[in-house]
């Protein structure tokens, strides 16, 4: 055992601590990932995800609020992942809301399909 303690020293242990210290440094806030999920919220909110997702749009601003909080706490991994759950959350009420518009349009086609070859039957 002190064979390996010789071999490292105390200049080798001093960086292993600086290394192992370093880790544990609150970083950079995610600033990155706040944009990015903003913008997808702003997309989903664009894409009538309050109407057709509000629960899945709802659950993407509340996760972008606690990694506000985070963010003031200086918790910023734990931030970049909320972000990255929110953006996430708003690209699916985004898609599912267009999804659930493009059902709605189709049914609607379907709809004035339906009347025409009515028309058509009544007139022969």
């Amino acid at each position: 055992m002190s064979k390996h303690i010789s071999l490292l020293g105390v200049p080798g242990i001093i960086g292993i601590a600086v290394v192992v210290g370093g880790c544990a440094t609150p970083g950079e806030p995610p600033e990155g990932e706040r944009q990015t999920a903003e913008s997808a919220i702003q997309q989903a909110v664009s894409a009538d995800a309050r109407e057709f997702e509000p629960v899945l749009l709802n659950q993407a601003q509340n996760k972008m609020a606690d990694a506000e909080e985070l963010i003031e706490a200086e918790r910023y991994e734990e931030a970049g992942r909320l972000l990255e759950q929110a953006e996430v959350d708003a690209q699916l009420a985004g898609a599912r809301s267009e999804t659930a518009k493009a059902q709605q349009a189709v049914e609607e086609i379907n709809r004035s399909i339906e009347s025409l070859r009515q028309r058509i039957e009544q007139g022969q």
